[in-house]
């Protein structure tokens, strides 16, 4: 079986570096499912999962954001932030995602909605990812 070689990058370092046979991601422009021998792409990411297929297993990783580069061999994703299932704090993003919503039914003057509303969709990201 052809496999990728994908890596994740944040700016606080790689978080992982593996052989996949399949990448599926959300894009900005839509769901990509990538497999060996792609043509070559750049796309910005969305707050999303990044599904990782492999040999039986598949890993899921949240990220918050970034783009994503493609090479027939080789998947890089450059993330602002990225966790696994096993790194994602749940209680911490139990509690942002309550503090987002509290923000969003304030409809205050004073609340930036747009930072809420990101908030609100990264700890649903994490939320879900831990759920797969």
């Amino acid at each position: 079986m052809k496999t990728l070689t994908v890596s994740v990058v944040t700016p606080d370092g790689p978080v992982l570096e593996e052989s996949f046979s399949m990448v599926s991601c959300k894009a900005e422009n839509g769901e990509l499912g990538i497999l060996p021998g792609h043509i070559p792409l750049v796309a910005p990411l969305s707050i999303s999962a990044v599904r990782l297929k492999g040999e039986g297993d598949t890993v899921n990783i949240a990220i918050s954001g970034g783009f994503l580069e493609v090479r027939p061999d080789k998947v890089t994703i450059l993330a602002q932030s990225a966790e696994k299932p096993s790194d994602i704090d749940v209680e911490r993003a139990r509690k942002a995602k309550e503090r987002a919503e509290r923000r969003l039914k304030a409809k205050q003057d004073d609340v930036d909605f747009r930072r809420a509303e990101l908030a609100l969709r990264r700890a649903l990201n994490r939320l879900d990812v831990v759920d797969q």
